[in-house]
């Protein structure tokens, strides 16, 4: 026992002694290491290296910086901090910069001592869970050049003190819960007014009220960006913003404002976008008419003056997107505004727009969708310039012709951008890995959600717009080239772009956490400068899955000896650290599960994480159906069952839906959610609800249903599937004579092999097979040209792709068998599709291929040939809602 003794008694002292040499000879100011080993105490999930020495500069502590043994910058973004931040922040006094953004559960009151950080230039404590009010020290900052505490839990008033911060030119204080007036300048109390060199006012999605001084803006400031979207802001628009001619982005939509927008806002030359929409403004529509830089325009829900469209509809050649809906506009739609080069889509439902409209012969090569709904337009002229959507429903136009494409509700026909993975085959990954774009293999990728504030366009589908973002982010944050993944860009309810972004390890499976710690960086920091069209943007990263796990505090060197003493206590501590990591990485494995829904759904081939491969239906935010639904408010209620309710909603664009909530008990596993709605993405029918979206998140299962009015949704849903099955059901029944119980593909090969067995040429009305013909063809007598339809579809089922024909060969040997059976198709593929689309040619009505039909009205008498010529999409012929007018 006594050598055991003596070995303790050697250990302990040469313990003591190392410390002591520790002390002596470290490379952190006391002042400084006291002030951080004190934040580390309180803090969970620092880097491993903290617990590895008591010098942060010396060992050195990953995320912290040092100049002459003082800590000069502390970065720490999207580490998993959990705890507060205390006082001793302020014992760090030569502190020039301070990241802990993305640090979601760093909650509590920020300290008033962080106004003793008299050297601080950049302070970011974006996207964490801070709350209480914003304090007033923070004043004292000289310094600072850049302040960030968006996307957090702050309350109370906007601090006067902030306009002592002369050299601010970022000040970020959106998505909280600020309230109050704006705060100016009166005598010796400053004001907001005061930041002649800020660029960025950000001060959207709180709860600022009162008025916006005219005392604020004056021609001394530099602004670029003014932010004050989401908040409760009435009275007039102040003139003296027209003062501030650096503008590119003012967005003052969704308030209270009224009153007459200021006659002098042409003055702002340099704008790129004005989003006005969604207040009170009355008087003429503003005079936009020498704003040559003006991409995007939002003037929709206001109280304008009635009149024609304005001027700068014919001259603001820049536009991408014009948008004035629930207006207040009438008269002829000018056909120029169609022929902008740059523009994509012209919103102008619910006006007043009457007589005749015609987009003229010079339409933008960028043009996607027109949308036209309730007005007052009688006639159209169109040509075949222009295939994307054109929507009329509501129009007086669509009253004899409400079978046409245009006068019916169209689903977006391209999907939204996703970086594609077609190179990487069906290759899969485990839970939480995803297919890397540029390499293939699977790796932990560093994730998040871009959110841009105002970009100039509004198509999604555009490869090349997005491909620039791809190039962009891994070029300026120091990536591989193609290992960034885009998905799912959307427009949510604050009528921001959000995409979603997975960014790839250029080796092995992880970043490291010097790497997050800056990628986080650049992207709080705004040191990564997307394409300028994009326009101004927030980051909001994900916890990242360090290999280390949690990343807890780690035992001290000193503490290390002390256990060496002990090794049965070691082996004690190893099995309860054990315990208790499994347990810790259950919570994590279920917080993620509700955070990122999609992690638990194994990929499907090449979606990269399992993410579901939709048609047309996009994914909501749980907050975007709360909202939409008055936090899913009983009077929205519709309907309910065994699977949960049913809620009327209105989405931030207008449109009405159904959405199908299921309760707890009732949700069915990820796997079998995402292979539903998979389904039922892709099944579009006129006698089918369609699925706009769906929402897996914080534990919800959702589905959005288009809205049927006039009946619960399981009795409009139920209309509509038992149409859908007795049709099908007859047809398969009658046409093959037995009822087949196999697999629809099986079915389809059955159809297909009893045809061929049949065929007999030399029957020249039926071809062998009249028993199994529709009796509804096989009874109209003389089937011209059946035999040509019969080879042209026999060739479409063969077994071998290459000797099946193109669809450009289908539609012309179509075409020449309509030519032949006397119709006329405009020797163009357009030109016959359209045809076919509104049931009219520009020389007669459209004839069945069988046999000629005579088209009744509801009285049963011939509809004469001029109503039916109304709606022709290649020539000049007009569509009327009445008949015979052209």
């Amino acid at each position: 026992m006594r050598p055991g003794g003596a070995t303790a008694r050697l250990l302990f002292f040469l313990s003591f002694f190392t410390s002591g040499i520790h002390l002596l000879f470290s490379d952190t100011d006391p002042r400084d290491a006291a002030a951080l080993n004190s934040l580390k105490t309180q803090w969970q999930n620092t880097p491993p290296s903290w617990g590895q020495s008591d010098d942060p500069c010396g060992a050195p502590w990953e995320g912290v910086t040092c100049s002459n043994s003082r800590i000069t910058a502390l970065g720490l973004s999207t580490m998993s901090l959990v705890g507060k931040l205390s006082g001793d922040i302020g014992g760090l006094a030569e502190l020039r910069s301070l990241d802990l953004s993305f640090n979601s559960n760093l909650t509590g009151p920020l300290s008033p001592r962080l106004g003793d950080l008299l050297n601080l230039n950049i302070l970011i404590l974006a996207g964490c869970s801070f709350s209480g009010s914003i304090p007033d020290e923070l004043g004292n900052l000289a310094k600072l050049s850049f302040l960030a505490l968006n996307s957090n839990n702050f309350s109370g008033g906007i601090p006067p003190s902030l306009g002592k911060l002369s050299k601010l030119y970022w000040l970020d204080l959106a998505d909280n819960q600020l309230t109050g007036t704006i705060p100016i300048s009166r005598g010796t109390t400053p004001g907001l007014d005061l930041l002649l060199n800020a660029k960025h006012f950000h001060f959207n999605k709180n709860q600022l009220s009162g008025s916006l001084p005219p005392e604020l803006f004056s021609s001394d400031m530099m602004l670029i960006h003014v932010l004050f979207d989401g908040n409760q802001l009435e009275g007039n628009i102040p003139p003296t913003i027209c003062q501030v001619q650096t503008l590119e982005v003012l967005r003052l939509d969704r308030n209270s404002l009224y009153g007459d927008v200021p006659d002098n806002l042409n003055n702002l030359t340099n704008l790129i976008e004005l989003n006005l929409a969604h207040n009170m403004l009355a008087g003429p529509f503003p005079n936009l008419t020498k704003m040559d830089a003006l991409n995007y325009v939002d003037l929709s829900n206001n109280s304008f003056e009635s009149s024609e469209a304005p001027d700068w509809f014919l001259t603001l050649s820049s536009l991408t997107t014009l948008v004035i809906e629930q207006g207040s506009l009438q008269g002829i739609l000018p056909a120029e505004v169609f022929s902008f080069p740059q523009l994509q889509q012209v919103l102008l439902r619910n006006n007043a727009f009457n007589g005749s409209f015609n987009m003229g012969v010079s339409i933008s090569p960028q043009l996607q969708l027109v949308d036209l709904q309730n007005n007052q337009i009688s006639t159209v002229t169109l040509t075949a310039d222009y295939t994307n959507r054109l929507i009329l429903v509501g129009n007086p136009v669509c009253t004899a012709l409400s079978n046409t494409s245009y006068c019916q509700l169209q689903q977006q026909s391209t999907k939204p951008y996703s970086t594609s993975l077609a190179n990487c085959g069906s290759k899969m990954c485990p839970i939480e890995q995803k297919l890397s774009p540029q390499s293939c293999e699977c790796a932990y990728p560093y994730e998040g959600s871009l959110y841009f504030r105002a970009p100039s366009f509004r198509e999604l589908s555009n490869e090349n717009t997005f491909h620039s973002l791809e190039m962009s982010l891994w070029d300026e944050l120091g990536l591989t080239p193609g290992s960034v993944f885009l998905q799912n860009p959307f427009f949510n309810v604050d009528d921001y772009l959000q995409v979603q972004v997975a960014l790839f390890p250029p080796t092995g499976k992880y970043f490291n956490r010097s790497e997050i710690q800056r990628i986080g960086f650049y992207l709080s920091n705004q040191t990564y400068k997307p394409p300028k069209y994009f326009g101004p943007y927030y980051f909001i990263a994900s916890n990242y899955p360090f290999p280390d796990g949690s990343g807890g505090n780690s035992l001290s060197s000193g503490v290390v000896v002390g256990i060496g003493i002990g090794c049965g206590l070691l082996v004690m501590s190893l099995v309860g650290v054990g315990i208790y990591a499994i347990r810790q990485k259950k919570r994590a494995e279920k917080a993620i599960g509700l955070s990122k829904p999609f992690a638990s759904w194994a990929p499907s081939g090449n979606d990269s994480g399992g993410a579901p491969q939709l048609k047309g239906a996009r994914w909501f935010s749980y907050d975007e159906l709360k909202k939409c639904t008055s936090n899913f408010s009983q009077s929205n209620e519709i309907g309910s069952g065994g699977y949960g309710k049913v809620y009327r909603g209105m989405l931030s664009d207008g449109q009405v839906v159904a959405i199908k909530r299921s309760q707890k008990g009732s949700m069915q596993g990820g796997l079998e959610f995402k292979t539903e709605i998979e389904l039922l993405s892709r099944v579009h029918h006129k006698n089918l609800v369609g699925l706009v979206g769906f929402c897996f998140e914080l534990g919800e299962q959702m589905l959005v249903y288009e809205y049927m009015p006039n009946g619960t949704l399981r009795e409009s849903l139920s209309g509509r599937l038992t149409s859908t099955t007795t049709v099908m059901q007859e047809r398969l029944e009658n046409n093959i004579g037995r009822t087949l119980t196999k697999q629809p593909i099986e079915k389809g090969k059955y159809i297909v092999r009893e045809a061929r067995m049949r065929l007999d040429r030399n029957d020249e009305t039926h071809h062998g097979l009249k028993e199994i013909m529709d009796p509804g063809i096989r009874n109209m007598g003389n089937l011209v040209g059946f035999g040509r339809f019969l080879e042209l579809a026999m060739q479409c089922v063969e077994e071998s792709a290459a000797e099946r024909p193109t669809m450009s060969e289908v539609v012309k040997e179509l075409e020449i068998l309509l030519k032949n059976d006397g119709m006329n198709t405009n020797s163009t593929t357009s030109a016959s599709s359209s045809a076919t689309d509104f049931g009219a040619s520009r020389d007669g009505p459209v004839r069945h291929p069988y046999n000629e039909v005579i088209a009744k009205n509801k009285d049963g008498n011939s509809v004469d040939n001029a109503n039916r010529d109304a709606f022709d999409h290649n020539g000049g012929a007009t569509l009327s809602e009445k008949a015979g007018s052209t």
